[in-house]
């Protein structure tokens, strides 16, 4: 018995090294920001590893998905990709034009992965970078993906806020937009589905996942129709759910799969 607990508690220490919160400074917010990182078990014996970067949606913060899915690291290591999780606050990951403190687009997409490629053995290239997320995240990762095709070879969303303008409400979005009613063209110029037209052909693989049970789907099947009508390649699944924890653990397993295929072209 004494030998099972030893070598469950040792398993545990070593998946748990796996696992780290790094402090990343923000030139552009003035300010550090909490990211956890995930590397996988044979970081120490290779020369680099793809990265994903994996957004949390609203109200969440760096640590909501290693909670959400603790299997993470088990997957990393299956995959053989280096996970990172940012600390968004509830900005949208837009470079807000109202708030100058809120500056979430340059963090990930310039200030992180500068940070992530001078400190961890990654491929530095779009081809071994992938970003995706749920929710505000899910809009994150696609908002992300689509203006920094320099950065991001692919990107995702599960259970994504794609076309925000039916929510000027929610999610405090008002707070980096202003209201709809005073500033409509901020929200035009915010919101996903309005972006598609920056995809240049063949630079980007995009995977979109929604339940047919979440609040999001119809904007997402609108935003399906919408690449399909511009013929942009992309892979998109909907299947029963709803928009909570069950629906991302089982998201997360099919987009991290999508990612790693990336990875390998």
């Amino acid at each position: 018995m004494k030998r099972i607990l030893l070598l469950l508690f040792i398993s545990f220490y070593v998946q748990a090294q796996k696992v780290d919160t790094v402090l990343v400074p923000s030139a552009s917010m003035n300010k550090s920001i909490k990211n956890v990182v995930i590397l996988p078990d044979s970081y120490d014996k290779e020369s680099e590893f793809p990265v994903l970067y994996l957004l949390h949606g609203y109200s969440g913060n760096h640590s909501s998905w290693i909670k959400t899915k603790p299997e993470l690291p088990q997957l990393a290591s299956l995959y053989k990709m280096i996970i990172v999780c940012p600390d968004g606050q509830n900005s949208w990951y837009w470079d807000s034009p109202e708030n100058p403190s809120m500056r979430y687009e340059t963090y990930v997409s310039k200030e992180l992965v500068g940070y992530m490629d001078q400190t961890y053995k990654t491929k530095k290239s779009p081809s071994g970078r992938a970003v995706t997320g749920l929710s505000m995240g899910g809009h994150g990762g696609l908002w992300l993906g689509i203006r920094n095709q320099n950065v991001f070879g692919a990107c995702g969303s599960m259970s994504g806020g794609v076309d925000i303008r039916p929510f000027p409400n929610n999610w405090e979005m008002k707070k980096s937009l202003s209201e709809l009613a005073d500033k409509p063209e901020n929200w035009e110029n915010h919101t996903v589905i309005n972006q598609l037209h920056k995809i240049q052909p063949g630079k980007l693989s995009i995977m979109i996942d929604c339940g047919t049970g979440d609040f999001f789907y119809a904007v997402n099947k609108a935003l399906h129709e919408k690449l399909l009508y511009m013929n942009i390649p992309h892979d998109y699944t909907e299947r029963p759910g709803v928009h909570n924890g069950d629906y991302w653990k089982v998201a997360i397993e099919y987009q991290m799969l999508y990612f790693s295929r990336f990875f390998k072209q």
